[in-house]
């Protein structure tokens, strides 16, 4: 199967690879498919960066003290068995008739000892299973509520500076500016973000104001196949977008859209 030509699948089975979900037999046609085809290797170790990131930010957990205190409590109780039953049994007892019962008790208390440990193995299991459950579900979570990043462009003046950085999101809807540059507009001016589509008017994406990042709402569509952005001087409050920009073009740069 060519999975580079199904993205979605391919970033769900990536996902799932990274966070060790996908189990058996699909994990090892994953890791066959990784060797054999680039953009699948690409696909796992994006989510394995992601989820790296994410994990930095989590808070280190540790089992509860009670579980811990269990397991101290019948390891004492063992060993205060297994010594009270060496104290009673001598060390060559091959003519004793009561032998036997001994190491009845003997064998009886080992079994104890190992049915006890098992069940507090199981106890810790179940609570590390759980508690890496609940670490994978807050994953998927943050994951799932972070940006989508899928288009960039960096803006800039005649001089080729670099003054404005412009990321969209389109899960989010987000049309994220950074002012990276030193420019700050008049009070009684404000800067403008236009859309320059191949062919007609530039659409007007929305009115920037004064801070140094800045949120627009877009869609997806107010910006796929848009090969330039470009923000221009207006009066305070901007113009209406249909009329195109009536200011100087300050900042300007080609929107890429990223792709895997």
């Amino acid at each position: 199967m060519h999975l580079p030509q199904h993205p979605e699948l391919l970033d769900r089975l990536a996902a799932s690879y990274a966070l060790g979900t996908l189990r058996a037999g699909a994990r090892r046609r994953f890791e066959t498919l990784a060797r054999e085809q680039a953009p699948v290797r690409a696909a796992a170790l994006i989510w394995q960066s992601r989820l790296g990131s994410v994990a930095e930010l989590q808070q280190q957990a540790a089992p509860a003290a009670a579980v811990w205190t269990r397991i101290d409590n019948l390891l004492r109780a063992e060993q205060e068995q297994q010594a009270m039953l060496n104290a009673r049994v001598p060390v060559t007892t091959p003519a004793d008739p009561g032998g036997w019962l001994r190491n009845l008790l003997l064998w009886r208390g080992a079994t104890f000892a190992g049915v006890a440990t098992a069940a507090v193995a199981v106890v810790v299991g179940l609570n590390q299973q759980q508690h890496l459950t609940g670490q994978i579900a807050s994953l998927q979570t943050q994951i799932q509520a972070a940006p989508q990043i899928e288009y960039v462009a960096v803006l800039q003046d005649n001089a080729a500076a670099a003054s404005m950085l412009v990321t969209f999101d389109p899960k989010n809807h987000k049309l994220v500016l950074q002012r990276v540059g030193g420019f700050q507009e008049a009070g009684d001016k404000s800067l403008q973000l236009w859309a320059l589509p191949p062919a007609g008017s530039p659409r007007s994406l929305g009115v920037l104001g004064r801070d140094k990042l800045l949120q627009l709402t877009a869609g997806e569509g107010d910006v796929k196949e848009i090969p330039t952005l470009a923000i221009s001087l207006e009066p305070k409050g901007g113009v209406p977008g249909q009329g195109g920009p009536t200011g100087p073009v300050l900042f300007k740069g080609a929107l890429i859209q990223k792709v895997i």
